[in-house]
């Protein structure tokens, strides 16, 4: 606490040579502008390096003259009374207490000194940071500004392609649009409808190959068996999971009744007999 308050006092005697700074504002992210406390922070560093210089050279002045008076009590000494003799001790100890005073005022200037530089230190680094996240947050916009324009776009071009296949198919209904969406059960359905009729209905006229491909086809309609033509009269699907085409017309794989237990078609039926 004596030497906070010899510190004061010294620096107030001082401030005739290095006159009080300004306080220091803080750095403007938005302005972009680095405020003036990093231009006045040479000058507080000056100020407190010439104060500190100033003590070092007290400390030392003292510790000379301590020097001094300490060889000429020593070379005295016998010739003193025990007063003299204290009144010496007592002069070279108020000596060297003078003489620590100026060295915790220094340490002092010195701790002082470090923390204002490490405020700066902070305060920039807090900036640098505010400033970095806002250069981050107008990155992020322009990339999502950017996706809605490019979404945009891409939903004007899908509607533009969209009427020009309009024009070009005519006056598609939306049934026959839907039609290439159709899943394979629906399909599958179907074609177990077809062949549950003609096995009921055996007197039901059935069209002809022949007369099949005469026939104008539709070419979103999926195409079965090993003719790759589309579903028509009696037709049988493969036992196998994972058959290729699933479904085959009678006459095709030479057939005329629905035989009983597991039919496998001839190419599934030759892979089984393999393995």
């Amino acid at each position: 606490m004596a030497t906070g308050l010899h510190l004061e006092q010294y620096l107030e005697s001082k401030m005739g040579i290095f006159p009080p700074l300004s306080p220091t504002p803080s750095f403007n992210v938005t302005s972009g502008h680095l405020s003036l406390g990093l231009e006045n922070l040479p000058t507080e560093l000056q100020r407190n390096f010439n104060l500190m210089r100033d003590l070092d050279q007290r400390s030392q002045d003292v510790m000379r003259n301590i020097d001094q008076i300490s060889d000429e009590y020593l070379s005295t000494v016998k010739g003193l009374s025990p007063e003299k003799r204290s009144e010496q001790m007592s002069k070279i100890q108020k000596m060297f207490n003078r003489a620590k005073e100026y060295s915790d005022d220094k340490v002092q200037l010195a701790i002082q000194t470090y923390e204002l530089v490490d405020k700066h230190i902070r305060r920039l680094d807090s900036d640098l940071a505010k400033f970095e996240a806002e250069i981050k947050e107008k990155a992020l916009n322009n990339n999502k500004k950017e996706e809605e324009t490019n979404s945009k776009k891409k939903g004007r071009k899908k509607k533009e392609e969209k009427g020009k296949n309009k024009r070009k198919g005519g006056n598609l209904s939306d049934e026959e649009e839907q039609a290439p969406k159709t899943g394979r059960k629906k399909q599958k359905k179907k074609l177990e409808t077809d062949s549950a009729i003609a096995s009921v209905l055996p007197g039901l006229s059935i069209a002809h190959p022949s007369d099949v491909l005469d026939m104008p086809v539709d070419p979103n309609e999926p195409t079965y068996c090993l003719c790759h033509q589309v579903s028509y009269g009696e037709m049988i699907a493969c036992d196998k999971m994972d058959c290729p085409i699933e479904w085959f017309h009678f006459a095709c794989v030479g057939l005329t009744t629905k035989p009983k237990g597991k039919w496998y078609c001839p190419k599934c039926s030759t892979e089984r007999k393999k393995k």
